[in-house]
């Protein structure tokens, strides 16, 4: 089946009205629940392969999180789902208003390849739990995993309802020229713009989830070893390879050589003397990434790591210090496991160097004082911000997740998820028995009367 026949047969399902059944949604999510359990193995094997993914960082990172947006859903759907009641002005009493989420339609959502399986089915379940059909894209990068999830999906929804499409740039590109009712797309801000411009030729709304540098900032009241701890953390899950990971950190002068070794601490207690060795870290997809990240090692000196293996794509958790702030590695989205580490005297230096940047995904934080907090919270822009902590702002489902700027827009999970494949129709309902006329031609009044009845009348 050509893809034109592909989107007709979905345009055609959801014209039926089934998705628009909550009990149907439901038992959809269900379905796909039992799947996730059944296809875990292959999936787990799939990531492995692909990434060098643990089943361990695989269940926390990836399938965990699918199943608790799955399970969230279930408990709110009817919540969300329910029509939320407006005032309506005295202008047009008698009068009922309300706003109902009604499914879009068709909708195309597009994967990346670092969290194939978590940023793949997590809208899903989003657009599911709104009742859409939906046409699934992952990426053909990690090519394991995209025939691991192709055969979960297939295995358990009809075609016309939830459809896997899979293939390179020229198959997402043939995709694009299709019309859709909803695009969500995961990725990178260079595809972001070509998605973005395939979107506007059939003016569908889009929600884009793009990467960005994403700063930390450790200030001097900051606890050393914990901040050391929870950026490293962050930073070198799934070797770096992670949209919000911290991209680099600004600390504090009097802090640099405690937090430095502070770093160095929690790699070797992470990962241990050779990381090579670890099951909890893995690799650089492929060699043209391997070869950009092995480059910015040049860009300064290396306090810790540095070591690299183009045969097995492996490049140890590096921490960069002494790096120009004109260097690509601070100009560019590593997105690796390198990790730059800069200086600051005064807050102020730091805040009109992050509000002359593109603005991140995330930014981090790590201050006891509450007025440095609020300054930085006003004064740099971001998708979303943890204080005192990395990623965690996107772990759970009750918090909407999203970029600004050049890192995307649009917000996920949970409601915001819910809501980013529904539109918002606002309905009203006249009753018949009063009908004034002072609506209506001709025109007696005064316009100074006009002004004094509006007032009143247009009030909700």
């Amino acid at each position: 089946m050509c893809l034109t026949d592909t989107v007709h047969s979905a345009r055609a399902f959801f014209a039926t009205g089934a998705t628009r059944s909550l009990t149907y949604r439901r038992e959809q999510l269900i379905k796909l629940s039992a799947a996730l359990r059944q296809h875990e193995p292959a999936l787990l094997a799939a990531l492995q392969a692909d990434l060098g993914k643990s089943p361990y960082q695989s269940l926390s990172s990836e399938l965990g999180l699918v199943h608790a947006e799955i399970n969230l859903a279930l408990r709110r759907l009817s919540r969300w789902a329910e029509p939320a009641p407006r005032r309506t002005p005295w202008l047009v009493a008698p009068a009922r208003g309300w706003v109902q989420s009604e499914p879009f339609g068709v909708a195309l959502i597009m994967g990346p390849w670092n969290y194939p399986v978590q940023l793949l089915l997590t809208p899903l379940v989003s657009a599911m739990a709104a009742g859409n059909a939906v046409i699934l894209k992952p990426s053909e990068l990690a090519p394991r995993t995209a025939v691991a999830l192709t055969a979960l999906i297939t295995a358990t929804f009809s075609e016309p309802y939830i459809t896997v499409v899979n293939g390179g740039p020229e198959v997402a590109e043939t995709l694009l020229a299709e019309k859709f009712d909803k695009i969500f797309f995961t990725g990178s801000p260079r595809v972001g713009h070509i998605v973005m411009a395939a979107a506007a030729r059939h003016l569908t709304p889009l929600t884009l989830e793009l990467g960005g540098k994403c700063p930390a900032i450790v200030c001097a009241d900051a606890r050393v070893e914990l901040a050391a701890r929870r950026i490293v953390w962050g930073k070198f899950l799934s070797a770096g390879q992670t949209c919000v990971a911290p991209d680099y950190v600004y600390v504090h002068r009097s802090l640099r050589e405690p937090f430095l070794q502070a770093l160095k601490n929690s790699l070797l207690e992470f990962y241990g003397p050779d990381p090579r060795c670890s099951s909890d870290y893995g690799r650089i997809l492929n060699a043209r990434h391997f070869d950009r990240l092995v480059n910015y090692l040049q860009e300064g000196q290396v306090f810790h790591g540095g070591d690299a293996n183009p045969a097995e794509l492996y490049l140890a958790p590096t921490i960069l210090t002494d790096v120009r702030l004109d260097a690509s590695v601070l100009r560019e989205e590593i997105f690796g496991p390198v990790l730059p580490v800069l200086e600051f005297d005064d807050i102020a230096e730091t805040v009109t160097r992050l509000q002359a940047a593109p603005t991140p995904l995330a930014l981090y934080l790590f201050t006891q004082d509450r007025a440095v907090e609020q300054r930085i919270l006003s004064e740099v822009r971001s998708g979303g911000v943890c204080v005192n902590d990395v990623i965690s702002h996107m772990v759970g489902s009750n918090l909407p997740f999203g970029g600004l700027g050049e890192s995307g827009f649009g917000t996920s999970h949970g409601r915001a998820g819910f809501d980013a494949f529904s539109h918002p129709r606002s309905i009203l309902r006249r009753g018949t028995w009063l009908d004034l006329p002072f609506r209506y031609p001709p025109q007696k009044l005064s316009i100074a009367t006009l002004r004094r009845a509006l007032g009143f009348l247009l009030r909700g």
